[in-house]
């Protein structure tokens, strides 16, 4: 495991599309099919990372506060399966239903997506307005596996606050930190 930062997209980019499967429902997950009510959070996550399992709890109690305001959330792994198997559909679909994601999980096996949103670890976030334009990337809160801070998810919660009552969130944001993406 490399201890590895956000890149952090462009602030304002649009969000780019992509086509791919829900490894628990097995549909095919268009952003552009989305009709966007208040936002989107999506998140680069894998099954076995430390950083991503330390914050799992944190991903369903926000996805599960947020999702009635309007905004969708969208899981994507983009690890290389065939080198780290705890990363491979099938045990995706058990990580999601064992932690109850109330979000689809979606399987990027190309990894072009993960490069078309410049991620580079897990977790990496991204949180789009209603236009679909970058708003946030950058860390869940300031906990870590270890470091004894609460996790809350507070940077990301401010920032779907903010575009909540039609402001944007702050620009100074802190990048992600967490396991590389597994490349092929």
């Amino acid at each position: 495991m490399a201890l590895t930062p956000s890149n952090m997209m462009a602030l304002g980019t649009t969000a780019p599309n992509f086509f791919l499967q829900d490894v628990v429902s097995g549909n095919i997950f268009s952003l552009a099919d989305l009709k966007v009510e208040t936002g989107i959070v999506l998140f680069f996550i894998c099954n076995h990372c430390p950083y991503v399992i330390h914050i799992n709890s944190q991903l369903v109690k926000m996805a599960n506060d947020y999702i009635d305001k309007g905004f969708y959330f969208i899981a994507i792994n983009s690890n290389d399966a065939k080198k780290y198997t705890e990363d491979a559909p099938d045990k995706m679909i058990v990580k999601a239903q064992e932690w109850n994601y109330p979000f689809p999980y979606l399987y990027d096996e190309t990894q072009e997506v993960a490069k078309s949103y410049e991620a580079a670890c897990t977790p990496d976030f991204y949180v789009f307005d209603k236009d679909k334009k970058l708003t946030y990337r950058g860390q869940l809160d300031d906990s870590r596996p270890g470091n004894s801070i609460p996790l809350t998810g507070k940077d990301i919660r401010l920032a779907l606050d903010a575009i909540l009552v039609g402001e944007k969130p702050s620009p100074f944001q802190r990048p992600s930190i967490g396991c590389n993406i597994k490349w092929k």
